[in-house]
């Protein structure tokens, strides 16, 4: 990647690398982690090479030039932990790096805007749906608001100011997402503070592989929905979906977004996996199950699919696994990813194992796999 900040920069560890070797690096590197128990070739999802990334954060960063000019930059963190102040980011999308130096030379211009204003983050979809939020270090009042209501008209684009117990929401607080899987259109709202996946070309891959290579019959059980990402296009494929989720402003995204795309087979609950697992065999009674006319009798599910948080499954909800059918699980953590498959591997085999390379030129990866009970 030709990016001037490459070595000095502490985002793109591995930016020093073309695509396809920073991508084969991490590759050798989860095939010696999975030898033991998986020895066949992993499925690869790649990422665009540069122009990927569907959201950013930078903090912002007031320095004088040498005429003692004041400037104002975006900035990371260097690789020695100090503030680098940058122009551009080549990961981030194209509707991004084409507005960031239009944004950043009309904040330089007014104190107003400028001043005390410590972060910007920035949120896109694949439409070029584009909202920045201003973060500050002071109240903002209806002068600020006016200003910001000039720059969002300027630049065609939402703005959303944040500082100390105040959210300012001049237009939305949200963008629309339209992603395409097996030639389908998908309809989501993504929220200012919510969770979105960063890449969204590789996230419509990652649900078209799901739906290509799983077992798609009966019923879905899904743990970790989020807003719906996996579970909407999944649920075109099982006669019914029952998706769980602890927030409660997740959850009300995913039934917007069901509601966007007119699907009435998903019942979403919000309960945490050792909840359901409590539900399941009948050693509590819910009324969150009650408000939602869930039934779990009603069920005949053939597969689970799981997306947790970095620190994987606990013993409880890997347990719960293994009386499926079939386990789709999306891991952010390779990590806890090999732990919770050495247990899984007792009662099912790896159908397919898929990497997916969410955050090029970095050492993350995500991976997916499709386990099978065995006979």
């Amino acid at each position: 990647m030709n990016c001037q900040y490459i070595g000095i920069c502490g985002s793109c560890t591995l930016g020093f690398k073309s695509y396809d070797e920073q991508l084969d690096y991490k590759i050798q590197i989860q095939q010696q982690r999975f030898q033991d128990i998986y020895n066949q070739p992993f499925d690869i999802i790649k990422s665009e090479p540069q122009f990927f990334r569907n959201r950013a954060e930078f903090r912002i960063w007031k320095t004088y030039d040498k005429e003692n000019n004041f400037v104002l930059n975006y900035a990371m963190n260097s690789v020695e932990k100090t503030v680098l102040p940058i122009k551009n980011c080549l990961i981030v999308t194209q509707a991004i790096y084409d507005i960031m130096p239009q944004l950043i030379a009309i904040l330089q211009q007014d104190v107003i805007l400028y001043d005390k204003l410590f972060a910007c983050e920035f949120l896109t979809s694949t439409t070029s749906d584009i909202l920045v939020t201003l973060i500050y270090h002071k109240k903002l009042d209806e002068n600020w608001i006016n200003k910001a209501k000039t720059l969002e008209s300027n630049l065609g684009i939402k703005i959303l100011g944040r500082s100390r117990k105040q959210k300012i929401v001049l237009s939305d607080d949200f963008i629309d997402e339209c992603l395409i899987i097996k030639d389908k259109q998908y309809h989501f709202r993504y929220k200012e503070g919510g969770f979105t996946q960063p890449n969204q070309k590789v996230n419509q891959q990652m649900i078209q592989w799901c739906i290509d290579n799983a077992i798609l019959k009966n019923d879905l059980c899904e743990l970790y929905c989020g807003g719906g990402n996996f579970t909407i296009p999944l649920s075109n494929y099982f006669d019914k979906v029952l998706a769980t989720e602890i927030s409660k402003t997740s959850i009300k995204s995913a039934k917007l977004n069901c509601m966007l795309n007119n699907i009435d087979n998903i019942k979403f609950v919000r309960m945490s996996s050792q909840e359901f697992v409590q539900a399941r065999e009948n050693q509590r009674t819910f009324r969150r199950l009650e408000q939602e006319n869930i039934q779990l009798k009603q069920y005949d599910f053939s597969t689970i699919f799981v997306d947790p948080p970095r620190a994987g499954l606990d013993q409880t909800t890997v347990k719960l696994a293994q009386q499926f059918e079939q386990i789709i699980y999306i891991s952010c953590n390779p990590l806890t990813l090999k732990r919770d498959l050495e247990v899984l591997l007792q009662t099912h085999w790896i159908k397919k194992f898929a990497l997916f390379d969410q955050f090029a030129y970095s050492e993350h990866i995500e991976s997916g796999v499709i386990l099978i009970k065995k006979d």
